[in-house]
């Protein structure tokens, strides 16, 4: 692995091969989300807690201080909005020239496989990976199924996170389902996890996480379940605990409970 390539992986990834990223770039195709209107406020009390920003140019510009140390995972496709026909029809909206006059350690591009444009947003991720490699920018394949929530399972999340590894993907970025394993075993790089299903309490996402880590994942990319959490900082440090710490559910509860108790 060329040295540059080898140096942005390891401002990502613990020397343990863990991570937490913070993801922002839900502005992107919805707007103003809830607890993400002012991005740059809701992340700066977070900023301790995470290992590197998704996070679009845009809001990356605007929102948070160059003097951030954490490393950024720039999100690069896009092109459409929660409010079109058809989330999948994906372009890459940001050239790798920028990409590099930003600093980003990565780049980050949704695939839709089985969507009407799964073949644009595929190629997308090749063409993005050949003109990344050159440069030795790990790009991230975020595994997108947009309205077709069903396809959330392990037999779907296994299918694209294959494919976009097989396309030349450093990193997978895909939802936790029930049977994690089979995601994490089929896939050859690094899996990182999105949320699961809606939980009802904040102990599930703890869960989650942990079943996901004891199954594959190499970390996390949590954005609403810790920013749109009632006690975002306790959230994001029981998460951490999971992660870097391999705290068990009833330890990070423990914790969550304790942190996020009124002062």
């Amino acid at each position: 692995m060329d040295w540059g390539m080898e140096n942005r992986l390891a401002q990502l990834f613990s020397p343990e091969g863990r991570t937490q990223f913070l993801p922002i770039d839900h502005g992107y195709f919805q707007g103003p989300t809830r607890c993400l209107e002012r991005p740059g406020e809701t992340v700066a009390p977070l900023m301790d807690y995470c290992d590197a920003l998704f996070v679009t140019r845009g809001a990356l510009r605007s929102c948070i201080p160059p003097r951030n140390s954490k490393p950024i995972v720039l999100r690069v496709s896009g092109g459409v909005s929660v409010i079109g026909d058809d989330l999948s029809n994906e372009e890459i909206t940001t050239s790798l020239e920028e990409a590099i006059r930003l600093n980003a350690s990565a780049l980050g591009v949704s695939v839709f496989v089985g969507a009407k444009y799964e073949h644009r947003s595929l190629m997308n991720l090749a063409n993005l990976v050949d003109e990344a490699e050159r440069y030795g920018i790990p790009v991230m394949a975020v595994t997108a199924v947009g309205k077709e929530l069903e396809k959330r399972d392990a037999r779907y999340l296994a299918l694209a996170s294959r494919i976009a590894a097989e396309l030349g993907a450093r990193v997978v970025k895909t939802y936790w389902c029930e049977n994690f394993e089979k995601v994490a075993n089929g896939c050859p790089v690094p899996v990182i996890m999105a949320g699961g299903p809606r939980t009802e309490t904040d102990k599930e996402v703890l869960e989650f996480v942990h079943d996901g880590m004891q199954k594959g994942a190499v970390g996390v990319n949590l954005g609403r379940n810790i920013w749109q959490n009632k006690a975002p900082v306790a959230m994001a440090r029981a998460i951490r605990s999971i992660i870097h710490d391999r705290a068990d559910v009833a330890e990070a509860w423990d914790m969550y409970q304790e942190l996020s108790q009124p002062a």
